[in-house]
């Protein structure tokens, strides 16, 4: 009985997926946070903030360099 528990105690097969699972969690968590701040930014709402607007400024301005 004792053997069998010890077995069972030093078996580590599940560790590496868990350590996937929590890792790719993480970075979910991360990635909705940051769309979460940042979502005022691409909606189209009074706020002045607008990312279609900003990238039609940007090529205005590369173009005319060239």
């Amino acid at each position: 009985m004792k053997n069998k528990l010890k077995a069972i105690s030093n078996d580590n097969s599940g560790q590496g997926a868990a350590e996937y699972i929590l890792l790719f969690g993480g970075v979910i968590v991360i990635a909705l946070a940051g769309l979460l701040i940042y979502r005022s930014y691409f909606s189209n709402n009074a706020s002045g903030l607008n990312a279609t607007q900003d990238i039609s400024s940007i090529r205005n301005n590369v173009t005319s360099i060239y």
